[in-house]
């Protein structure tokens, strides 16, 4: 049996007639930049989220980046930031000009928050914890350590649409919050995307024009911009997807109780603890046999990934900040262990018995 790690060719197929149908409607319209699509999807995201706005960017890493840069951090600022994430979290930080420094993670693979006060600096101007894999970060002592040393809270949320924290949904906790609407995510564009969400009017305002060059109107501008619009075109493909996404992470949230179930005791599973709801974008387990068991699955027709096998402070764009190997050991030693098993909500039962099959025929051998 073969058991791709994603299968983006049977979402689609699910969703060609739809998609099609609103692909001919934006034609009609010809409205394809920052178009009613865009202006529809905005709503339902701050709907969804819980928040009052969201504006659609080009990518994740844009939305990063412009929440930066819309809260004047830049030169000179740090930004704290774990070193596990994807590359694009920390990138963006030096995009905007600022300093990424990393706290470690816990065993929950996100910031550890009792780390982070003694790396608190007079530079210091946020937090940015991500909820990686689609697990959140432990938002409630984060927030209590920004507000006590006035830091902004940016969450990354890539990885979390749906993911529930204490009964609030993931990009609703900082004053700005970032998606991506890559094609891997779960809920996701035929192309790049992103959005950012928030309550602050004014963060709103900045974000509007900063995405589009700069503009408040057809013929003025305040400050300097960048052309980081989210295409009508993807938004309409993304509104499609919208009305699946909460059956999505129901089936992927069955897929992860049905592994944890037959593999607990064979490899470290992901666990939820009290007050949390994972959206199970990666799910993501732990083996000192990592590379042995990658291989044999690949063997046998299953598919895997390791999100990530360099951490970012190890990795060569990050030399000039001086960290070095043995600084984050929780990171370290996570970084050789974890392997992503395909979750995709199109996977069948039997691809699952046959992935959970294999895993215990190798252990058991």
């Amino acid at each position: 049996m073969k058991v791709p790690y994603i299968d983006l060719k049977g979402q689609h197929k699910l969703l060609k007639k739809e998609l099609l149908k609103a692909y001919t409607t934006l034609l009609d319209r010809s409205d394809f930049i920052l178009g009613q699509p865009v202006v529809d999807l905005e709503e339902k995201f701050a709907r969804y989220c819980g928040t009052r706005y969201a504006l659609g960017v080009n990518s994740g890493t844009d939305a990063l980046f412009l929440a930066m840069v819309s809260l004047g951090i830049g030169n000179g600022d740090e930004v704290m930031t774990a070193p596990n994430s994807f590359l694009a979290t920390a990138s963006s930080i030096a995009a905007a000009g600022a300093k990424p420094v990393f706290v470690d993670v816990g065993e929950d693979m996100n910031l550890d928050p009792t780390q982070i006060e003694s790396k608190i600096t007079p530079q210091t101007k946020a937090i940015l914890p991500v909820h990686l894999t689609g697990k959140p970060a432990s938002m409630d002592p984060i927030l209590k350590i920004a507000k006590k040393h006035n830091l902004f809270v940016i969450e990354d949320a890539a990885q979390a649409m749906g993911t529930e924290y204490h009964g609030k949904r993931a990009g609703s906790f900082g004053i700005a919050n970032c998606f991506s609407l890559h094609p891997l995510k779960t809920l996701n564009a035929c192309g790049d995307g992103g959005m950012i969400t928030t309550n602050d009017k004014k963060v709103y305002n900045t974000i509007s024009q900063l995405r589009n060059i700069g503009l408040k109107n057809r013929s003025e501008s305040d400050l300097w911009g960048f052309n980081s619009r989210l295409d009508s075109l993807q938004a309409a493909i993304v509104n499609v997807k919208f009305r699946y996404l909460d059956q999505w992470i129901a089936k992927r949230r069955d897929h992860a109780a049905y592994y944890r179930k037959h593999l607990e005791g064979l490899v470290t599973c992901p666990i939820e603890s009290r007050g949390e709801k994972c959206a199970y974008h990666l799910f993501v387990v732990q083996t000192e046999k990592r590379d042995a068991l990658q291989s044999y699955l690949t063997q046998k027709g299953i598919e895997t990934k390791i999100h990530y096998p360099i951490p970012i402070h190890l990795q060569r764009c990050a030399k000039s900040l001086g960290y070095k190997k043995g600084d984050f050991p929780v990171t370290e030693r996570q970084s050789e262990r974890i392997l992503s098993l395909p979750i995709y909500q199109t996977l069948t039962r039997d691809q699952l018995d046959y992935v959970i099959e294999t895993i215990t025929h190798f252990f058991k051998n």
